[in-house]
């Protein structure tokens, strides 16, 4: 990825571009045939040299042009011929930016890949669903992982709109009427070099193109924060149903030899906080003056390789995570029994319901009960009890007993009936991806 910002890839676009301007030129008998064959074979540029001669013009794409001029000789006075620098740089750009989401596209197929793996390894495991970081029902650590494979798969259909959205050129001049060249060259390079002419441009190709791309890659790194930081919830001590990878020597702490810290995931979630910034300035690259200012560009020269820098590797580095993410179904079945049977309460209050109770009276009795069995757990130090806690709760309303009783009361308290319809859910989502 880093290197399609290299100083010298960026130039050897840059040329690429000239180049295929003046081929357009000469199809239509503006350049000689034979100075045509003297730029294509003589045409290029030493970076050192460019910086010296920038140093005096302090213009990169005048320096760039000088540069290779002198390389070319006399045939040079055709480079650049009726364009003007933003139609190299947004065009360039566009390369740039197409290069990237490429790479950042196959990192999300990648990543789909290994989400799809983990979700049907753990299709199955229950683990106790959380609403406000407190136990709400169950579910199962595959519908988790689920929900993050289908995530990104809306990332990356993003992700290829997106593309779509950068792949556009311009050679239309310096405020975009093709004052001095004809659209023909925008068409010939633009065809050349695989991007669509825009439609219309300014001097410069409008920015709202470019604020989607950078916006694209800030909800994907929102997507990948949002994984991130439930592993970190998991990992925590007093949930512990999953841990990112520990390597063999690998230290926590420099004074805690016990530490096993989620250092990786916490990474990813620091990087995506600037790489939500960078989409800010990409928004505010939009209103310029007129036809243009510059004020886009110097954001865009920090913004542009930083940000998809950084989503390549936080994609890379939630790929390894994973792979090998250490997943924990004995301690999620603890888990799950920790709060005494208090996770069915929605059943039981459904099925007073359908024994003729008002659903304000349900909702009273199994409150009652639940909060009852709240103040009995914080004060036990053995919380294996299972449902049993709530459920003796519960049995002593005289209504429950006689409704419900006993043997149809327990069946409430079935985790077979709350995961009843994993497989279509499965089902449905991974359809969509197929589809």
């Amino acid at each position: 990825m880093a290197c399609i910002w290299e100083q010298e890839q960026k130039l050897r676009i840059w040329l690429d571009i000239e180049i295929a301007a003046c081929e357009a030129w000469a199809r239509l008998g503006k350049i000689p045939r034979g100075s045509l064959s003297a730029i294509k074979k003589r045409a290029g540029f030493d970076v050192a040299r460019v910086e010296e001669i920038e140093k005096t013009t302090k213009h990169d794409v005048a320096a760039f042009v000088a540069a290779v001029a002198e390389k070319v000789g006399r045939d040079g006075r055709f480079i650049h011929m009726g364009l003007t620098s933003s139609d190299v740089l947004d065009t360039a750009f566009a390369i740039q930016l197409r290069s990237a989401a490429d790479i950042i596209i196959e990192d999300i197929k990648i990543l789909l890949v290994a989400l799809r793996r983990l979700a049907l390894r753990y299709k199955k495991t229950p683990m106790i669903g959380r609403t406000h970081g407190i136990h709400a029902e169950p579910i199962t650590f595959g519908l988790k992982v689920l929900s993050w494979h289908q995530e990104m798969s809306r990332a990356l259909e993003r992700m290829v709109q997106a593309k779509k959205a950068v792949s556009f050129g311009k050679l239309s001049g310096v405020v975009g009427t093709y004052g001095n060249l004809p659209p023909a060259i925008e068409a010939y390079v633009c065809r050349k070099l695989g991007l669509k002419p825009d439609p219309i441009s300014t001097q410069i190709v409008q920015r709202d193109r470019h604020a989607q791309y950078f916006l694209t890659l800030a909800l994907l790194a929102s997507s990948i924060e949002r994984i991130a930081q439930e592993i970190r919830h998991l990992q925590r001590t007093e949930v512990l149903e999953a841990e990112e990878p520990f390597s063999r020597g690998q230290k926590g702490s420099s004074a805690m030899p016990h530490k096993r810290n989620p250092i990786l995931s916490e990474n990813i979630c620091g990087l995506a906080r600037l790489v939500r910034s960078y989409a800010i300035a990409s928004m505010e690259n939009i209103p310029l003056w007129h036809e243009r200012d510059i004020s886009h560009s110097s954001a865009e020269r920090v913004i542009a390789p930083d940000a998809t820098i950084l989503v390549d590797f936080m994609l890379n580095r939630l790929k390894d995570i994973i792979k090998d993410l250490q997943v924990y179904p004995n301690r999620m079945q603890e888990n799950i029994a920790r709060t005494g049977g208090l996770i069915f309460s929605e059943r039981v209050m459904l099925t007073l319901v359908e024994k003729g109770l008002s659903r304000n009276e349900a909702y009273k009795i199994v409150q009652k009960a639940a909060m009852n069995t709240w103040m009995a757990i914080r004060e036990q130090t053995d919380t294996r009890r299972g449902k049993e806690l709530f459920l003796d709760f519960l049995l002593k309303d005289r209504k429950v007993r006689t409704l419900i009783g006993r043997e149809k009361l327990e069946e409430c308290f079935s985790i077979k009936h709350s995961l009843s319809h994993v497989d279509m859910i499965f089902k449905r989502a991974l359809k969509r991806n197929e589809g």
